[in-house]
């Protein structure tokens, strides 16, 4: 087995370290169990990398089986069991036992005490080499001495007891007997020494078959024992990934609801303030009249003349003056104490979800199968906080804040008609439903039928280039590739104030505003789980909630958040299909009041349409939240 060992180590896979199985080669003239590398790419993913040297390639090579290194293995095992064991129990034959001893098995003639000896004559019990064994074979009186191949030890093959040749076994007592102790064995069955061998061989046959199918057996479990490890590994990687983005969308969720209440509060301390504000100047007022007063009292006093002092004391003995009164002006107790309840029964409601014994926890969802790997992911669910801002919203009867934390949206129904009516007034909107077909509209139609129907090399053909504006891009907001690239950067950056500066949402707008014409462009989506794509009024505000992308009347996108699509408009959502392109097109056609959203890969597919009639002009706008997600202006060739 010695000299088996380098190559042993030269035919064995360098992943599970055993011999090779079905080897494959790879461009760079490495080998591997097919299944070992199969494996390996499949978790690693691209760049596909060899295991042994690290060379890479970015799409997976195609490999064949290497049939000559395939056979070489196959002799090599052969040679490997042959040494080791007998063969397989498949046709198996059992090996012959050699006719002459090995050389350190050689047993010395036990006449000449010099030459090996090729017989022992168990009647003899002595050893002969060929010179000394002719007697035997020649002379009829050595005709009955039993000859077998030489015996090492003949002292061994006596009975202790009785000094006779052992020619039996007992199988009950598992020991050779002479044929005096046949006596003391009369209750047991033994047999001659060639047919107690012949029995244990047969016995130990079959032993070795069954360790054959054990082994194999072991050899089939590692494999299902690897195999259900991957299948793990994969089912808690794709576990790992879906909590990851449900605690980003809850981070996104409670960053909302975060601005909304803190929103509340400073819109209430600005009403208290702008009270406070006009008091002072009340006051103030008051005082500078009271001054003059005053002054003009001291100056009558100081006059000589009798006449003109009771002339001018009687006109100021008849002006009146008022102490001074300062109303009473306070905040809005019930309205910062259901703002701070509400967000502590949020932090109790948490902790006590986080708290919770995970036994608990896994009763909560109700769908079926196993919960590793079947099992729908535990969410959490705000409903004590749902209510808490909807009572709110009740009480300050005001429409509520336009945020990431509104738990149903309503959606479109006929989206057109929708935004025409919204846009026309609650008051036209009767008449609207009932009026004659407007030419128009109809014309406006057809052309925004037409322009659905174009192929991407047409749209193109209304392409522009703009760059972003930094005077508009929020602090989290980092601008690269001469301003046409747009991330989320790790620490804010120190931008100058700016009054078009985005405050509250991760926003940017192109450098240019459009009013006229047909414009199209393309812009490219990286790791896109929060982003979104659309067009705004200039006029839109930067401030609050109400000035993220779709959430007001200024604003028109489409987003993505987490796993879904949707459109937004006005802060009324409508839920698109999944589309696995990386590339949004964005037509539009300030002529005719419609802005379509492409998804374009081999061709290009309509995503949403939204007909407005615009009154001002519009700035391609860009929205960027999770860290890693970058939209780039598309440039054409």
């Amino acid at each position: 087995m010695a000299e088996l060992v380098p190559l042993a180590e030269e035919l064995s896979c360098s992943i599970c370290l055993e011999p090779f199985k079905v080897p494959v080669t790879t461009p760079c003239g490495h080998n591997f169990c097919s299944a070992c590398l199969d494996e390996t790419w499949a978790v690693q993913g691209p760049p596909y990398l060899c295991p042994q040297c690290r060379a890479g390639y970015q799409t997976r090579p195609q490999l064949h089986k290497n049939t000559v290194l395939c056979a070489v293995v196959e002799q090599f095992l052969q040679a490997e069991l042959a040494q080791a064991a007998p063969s397989p129990p498949d046709g198996w034959t059992p090996p012959a036992r050699p006719a002459e001893p090995s050389p350190a098995c050689r047993v010395a003639c036990d006449h000449c005490l010099k030459a090996p000896a090729v017989k022992t004559c168990l009647v003899c019990m002595a050893s002969f080499c060929q010179e000394h064994l002719q007697p035997h074979l020649d002379s009829p009186a050595f005709q009955d001495h039993q000859l077998q191949p030489p015996v090492k030890d003949l002292m061994r093959r006596k009975c202790p007891q009785h000094n006779r040749l052992r020619d039996f076994f007992c199988p009950q007592h598992d020991e050779c007997i002479c044929h005096v102790c046949l006596v003391e064995h009369k209750a047991c069955s033994p047999a001659t020494l060639s047919q107690a061998s012949a029995d244990l061989e047969t016995k130990l046959k079959h032993k070795l078959t069954v360790m054959y199918g054990q082994i194999n057996g072991a050899s089939r479990a590692l494999e299902d024992v690897r195999g259900k490890q991957q299948d793990i590994r994969e089912v808690a990687h794709r576990k790992t990934e879906q909590l990851r983005q449900e605690f980003m969308e809850i981070k996104v969720l409670l960053d909302a609801a975060e601005a909304t209440s803190t929103q509340k509060i400073k819109e209430e301390e600005k009403r208290v303030s702008t009270k406070f504000d006009h008091i002072y100047q009340i006051l103030l007022k008051k005082k500078s009249e009271i001054q003059t007063l005053k002054e003009e009292v001291e100056l009558a006093l100081t006059k000589g003349d009798e006449f003109e002092f009771l002339e001018k004391a009687v006109k100021l003995q008849g002006v009146s003056t008022k102490p001074v009164y300062v109303p009473k002006v306070e905040l809005n107790q019930e309205l910062i104490k259901s703002v701070c309840q509400a967000t502590f029964d949020l932090k109790n409601e948490l902790k006590r979800y986080i708290r919770q014994p995970p036994d608990k926890k896994a009763e909560e969802p109700t769908g079926s199968g196993s919960p590793g790997e079947h099992g729908p992911a535990p969410t959490y669910k705000p409903s004590h906080f749902t209510k808490k801002v909807l009572k709110e919203e009740k009480k300050s009867k005001k429409p509520p804040a336009a945020s990431a934390s509104s738990i149903n949206m309503p959606t479109f129904g006929a989206p057109e008609q929708l935004l025409d009516l919204k846009q026309a007034g609650p008051e036209n909107a009767t008449k609207a439903s009932t009026a004659q077909p407007n030419p128009t509209l109809l014309k406006t139609s057809n052309v925004l039928d037409t322009f659905l129907a174009k192929s991407r090399s047409e749209l193109l053909e209304y392409a522009i280039k703009f760059s972003l504006d930094c005077n508009t891009a929020h602090n989290k907001v980092a601008l690269t590739e001469k301003y046409t690239v747009a991330s989320v950067a790790d620490l804010p950056l120190n931008y100058q104030p700016h009054p078009k500066r985005f405050t509250y949402c991760s926003q940017v707008l192109g450098l240019h505003c459009y009013k006229k014409g047909i414009q199209y462009w393309e812009v490219e989506l990286q790791k896109n789980n929060f982003c979104g794509v659309g067009i705004c009024y200039g006029s839109m505000a930067r401030q609050g909630p109400d000035s993220r992308l779709g959430r007001n009347s200024a604003s028109w996108c489409v987003e993505w958040f987490n796993t879904k699509i949707s459109a937004w408009h006005n802060n009324v959502e409508k839920t698109l299909p999944p589309t696995k392109a990386t590339r949004v097109g964005v037509l539009l056609n300030c002529d005719h009041g419609f802005v379509i959203f492409f998804a374009v890969a081999d061709k290009v597919h309509v995503m949403y349409k939204f007909k407005v009639d615009f009154t001002e002009a519009l700035y391609p706008a860009f929205w960027v939240f999770s860290a890693g997600a970058t939209l780039s202006i598309c440039s054409y060739k």
